[in-house]
């Protein structure tokens, strides 16, 4: 049968190949927190410079632990929901977003609206907006400030929604779904204004295109699209790859745009570097991690004199690479405790929120947030 690297445990060597060579990393300082996220954090996105928020699979009730990859911590309460032992608790059946202070380790706040757990979150950065999607077919658009609820709901979907973008002017959002499905809404009034269904289209990822009318959407079907928001309708197609697209990201300047691959022992694996520009073609790989990728970023100028793109894998790694040549720059990568499903960029980029697994195989992240330090950080 051979080795079951997928298997439940804690060993990130389960991960590895077996002549995998451990690479050198920068020391992180490794501490225990409470609370943040009982179950798998399956989304994050920044929300400030110092704001990150979260979603996943934990309930409203659940008392968590973190651990958080930083130098400077604390803590406060959560303000939604009462301490433990205080003899009231929030309703188990609610799933939570949580906004997180990732620089001095403190949950600000949790959300909880979603009556299945949290697939994905994005935000309007530089605001007090985001949204969540979740397996309960249903997007939410909260406020930081408020405490009755989310202030919008957009119902539609059949089935989980799985991808979810903001517009640049934050007056539309896009979502899309394992039901073959994108739709348009409008963010004051919750309106659906246009659907548009492709069979076989399984959403995986959604981002929009910075002052642009355009979205990137990967699939199931191994295809990255280009959507056209104004009409809804598929602006272009990027040439089939050879596995699932799981992640794709757009660069500030909008001249290109990411995906990352499903795949297994070093087969697929990889991201792709694809030109927006009239040419619309691929421009080069980066390949390195021995199981899926499951998100890929670029890191906005700052981060050094090159532009980078990081990538995270359930290999249990995060690099970051010189998007340029597709080499990794000296102690450019991290090694988690499992595998690591999700990535989100911060401006200024001396740092980005990650998602790491303890002990659970796929795209899953218990309990854990944290943040690989690059040169500068903190």
């Amino acid at each position: 049968m051979g080795k079951l690297q997928s298997k439940i445990n804690c060993s990130t060597s389960k991960y590895r190949p077996d002549d995998y060579v451990e690479e050198d990393s920068p020391a992180q300082a490794v501490q225990q927190y409470s609370p943040a996220h009982t179950g798998a954090v399956t989304s994050v996105a920044a929300l400030t410079s110092d704001l990150c928020v979260s979603g996943g699979k934990d309930k409203a009730s659940d008392r968590p632990l973190v651990k958080i990859k930083m130098q400077r911590l604390s803590v406060l309460q959560a303000t939604d929901c009462p301490p433990a032992g205080a003899g009231k608790e929030c309703p188990s059946h609610f799933q939570t977003v949580v906004v997180y202070n990732w620089r001095s380790g403190a949950v600000l706040k949790r959300f909880v609206g979603h009556q299945r757990e949290v697939t994905k979150v994005a935000c309007v950065f530089e605001s007090n907006i985001f949204f969540s999607a979740s397996r309960d077919k249903t997007v939410m658009m909260w406020e930081l400030h408020r405490n009755s609820g989310p202030s919008q709901h957009f119902p539609g979907h059949d089935l989980v929604v799985t991808g979810l973008a903001v517009s640049p002017d934050s007056l539309q959002l896009c979502t899309g779904s394992r039901d073959n499905t994108m739709c348009k809404w409008d963010i004051e009034t919750g309106e659906c204004l246009r659907r548009a269904a492709i069979s076989r289209n399984l959403v995986t990822h959604l981002c929009w295109v910075p002052a642009e009318p355009y979205v990137i959407q990967t699939s199931e079907d191994k295809t990255i699209r280009i959507w056209d928001s104004r009409e809804l309708q598929v602006a272009h197609r990027f040439p089939v790859k050879q596995y699932i697209q799981t992640y794709c990201d757009v660069s500030q300047d909008g001249r290109y745009c990411i995906s990352s691959s499903n795949g297994f022992g070093g087969e697929g694996c990889e991201a792709t570097l694809w030109d927006l520009r009239q040419t619309r073609s691929r421009v080069r790989e980066y390949k390195g991690h021995f199981q899926t990728t499951a998100s890929c970023v670029f890191l906005p100028n700052g981060v050094g004199l090159i532009p980078v793109v990081a990538t995270s894998s359930h290999d249990c790694m995060v690099k970051v690479w010189n998007q340029d040549s597709g080499e990794i720059p000296a102690a450019n990568t991290w090694l988690a405790e499992g595998p690591v499903a999700t990535r989100s960029p911060r401006k200024p980029p001396t740092a980005g929120c990650c998602g790491g697994n303890v002990s659970l195989p796929g795209h899953l992240v218990p309990r854990r947030i944290w943040t690989p330090c690059f040169p500068g950080c903190l």
